[in-house]
């Protein structure tokens, strides 16, 4: 949301002259909005993670797996868990082709790490025609990145 809104920002200083603005030597800083949109990230995720505190939730890391145990018992790292209500939160890892599959593929990056990007790339290609990619897409267009979005075809249109 962050990067969304810093974007739709850029929009408006783009269009501020059709409104008699005038904004000549406004400049963008990607390592300024980096900064403070990691330690609001940061903060939302330390919120979160007090509330379910407060809520005297036991917040246990590691793969976990159901049991075949009589009560709903999930299995950690080799400890098992009882509790009458358990959640699994599973989160998730994007699949990265070797470069023995599609050579180059070492090159890229995952969307995780358009968050790790210390500077705003002059050139970037978007791989996929996701939600994620569209707007990854948009955001560093927006921004000044000259910017490609690649989706493949199965058959000629």
């Amino acid at each position: 949301q962050v990067m969304w809104n810093t974007a739709v920002h850029a929009e408006f200083i783009h269009d501020h002259a059709d409104y008699g603005f005038e904004t000549l030597g406004v400049k963008f800083n990607w390592r300024t909005i980096k900064e403070k949109r990691d330690a609001y990230v940061q903060r939302l995720n330390d919120i979160y993670e007090n509330n379910v505190k407060k809520a005297h939730i036991d917040i246990i890391r590691g793969y976990g797996k159901f049991t075949a145990d009589p009560e709903p018992t999930i299995e950690v790292d080799g400890k098992k868990y009882t509790a009458p209500h358990i959640l699994i939160a599973t989160g998730g890892r994007p699949a990265v082709p070797s470069d023995s599959e599609i050579p180059g593929a070492s090159l890229g990056m995952t969307s995780d790490g358009f968050f790790d990007l210390e500077e705003l790339p002059r050139r970037s290609v978007i791989v996929g025609a996701g939600y994620i990619a569209v707007e990854i897409a948009g955001i560093l267009s927006t921004l000044g990145s000259k910017s490609s979005l690649l989706i493949r075809h199965d058959k000629v249109v």
